[in-house]
């Protein structure tokens, strides 16, 4: 790009095209996941009389699929190309959807899910990978946080025009489902814009090619705050559990989804400007100010007295989500090497989503009641670790500096 073509572009040097592209096709999957996500007990026990331990049984399965996927996904993307990955993750979870929509029994529920979260384990990895492709170290943060704003503004989209179309197709579930299926298959059309560079030609010389390309091992440091994330997983169990807790506390179906809007738009809202400030300062403070945030929304859901609480507490709790997921993401980036990025984010993502599993299990499991014992067994931990990251996470930010030096 030439000095004047730079000077006309109304865009920022790291908001790059493939940014855009993919922040749209995000906006757009996440529009229809998150339209579907909130109705779909309701449909899978009211529509298809499946029990309630189905419920859980289904999304547990389910994410079980992408965490698994994620590390192997992540792997591949560093030995092929990542479009195709990216375009086939997203085009299984449209069929997903499709399944979902056309289910007349639970089973085929547990395998649309199924699909679909396979599909987001596919592409998840390659897709963070290929966001790092020349980016500027400097401005990592900046890029996961605008990335994850996108991917949220979906979030908040989707379970508010469920909840509208919801009255309008007068409390009628399955049009909903297929109605999701349309921004689904318009995310799969707009990987099309998205460019990667072609991999470097193979030489005629005779000499040995290495047997694994990407082989460079994982610095030790890289695998000790992917272990200590994922240690923390172990207590962040899945949100749908605080929408129970939120049920519970006597919010009616519309104030549940009406409460998660306010969730995901307090996160849209505040994923740029953490992303941003980690630019800035050593990426574990803000990571430990959003786990301050992740204490708050358990210990004031455990807490809580009556249903006004939760519109308190739960744009709090958003905090949390912007200040650690793609501030998560680029304090990987910037331990892993520059060849194995799509490895590092897949077992990141991989291995917590995971661990968020076994969380949904314990916490499943001493949930009596009200659920405060387990909110109040997680908000504490997640304080102690947010402490833990301000007084004893010096060393990672100098690790992060070198990184950035050198450009991995």
């Amino acid at each position: 790009m030439t000095t004047e073509s730079r000077a006309a572009t109304p865009w920022p040097a790291w908001l790059t095209p493939n940014l855009r592209v993919l922040c749209g096709v995000s906006f757009l999957a996440d529009t229809a996941s998150e339209l579907v996500y909130p109705i779909l007990p309701i449909f899978l026990t009211a529509v298809l009389g499946a029990p309630a331990a189905v419920v859980g049984a289904v999304e547990g399965l389910a994410e079980a699929a992408a965490a698994a996927t994620k590390i192997i996904a992540g792997r591949l993307g560093d030995r092929s190309r990542k479009r195709p990955l990216i375009a086939l993750g997203y085009g299984l979870a449209a069929v997903g959807k499709v399944l979902v929509a056309v289910a007349g029994a639970w089973p085929i529920v547990l395998a649309g899910r199924c699909v679909d979260r396979f599909g987001k384990g596919v592409r998840s990895a390659p897709r963070d990978a290929l966001l790092m492709v020349d980016a500027d170290p400097a401005h990592r943060g900046r890029i996961f946080g605008v990335h994850r704003a996108a991917d949220t503004a979906g979030a908040v989209l989707g379970p508010a025009l469920g909840l509208v179309l919801y009255e309008l197709l007068d409390h009628r579930i399955r049009p909903l489902l297929f109605i999701a299926v349309i921004p689904a298959l318009a995310a799969v059309a707009l990987i099309a814009a998205v460019r990667e560079k072609p991999s470097a030609p193979v030489t005629s010389a005779p000499r040995p090619a290495p047997v694994d390309t990407g082989a460079e091992p994982l610095p030790a440091r890289l695998k000790a705050v992917i272990a200590l994330l994922t240690a923390f997983s172990l207590v962040n169990f899945p949100d749908s559990l605080l929408l129970l807790r939120a049920h519970q506390l006597g919010l009616s179906v519309a104030g549940v989804i009406a409460a998660y809007v306010v969730y995901n738009l307090a996160y849209a809202l505040l994923a740029y400007p953490a992303g941003a400030v980690s630019d800035r300062l050593p990426r574990h403070l803000v990571f430990a100010a959003g786990l301050a945030c992740f204490a708050i929304g358990y210990l004031g859901l455990g807490l809580a007295s009556g249903p006004g609480w939760v519109f308190v507490v739960l744009p709090l709790y958003g905090g949390f989500a912007a200040a650690t997921d793609g501030v998560g993401k680029a304090w990987i980036a910037d331990l892993a090497p520059t060849a194995r990025q799509s490895t590092a984010q897949g077992l990141y993502q991989g291995l917590g989503g995971a661990a968020v599993l076994v969380a949904g299990l314990w916490a499943g499991l001493v949930w009596q009641g009200d659920g405060r014992v387990p909110l109040l067994i997680s908000g504490g931990c997640g304080a102690a670790l947010a402490v833990g990251l301000v007084f004893g996470g010096h060393r990672m930010a100098g690790a992060r500096r070198r990184a950035a030096r050198f450009g991995s």
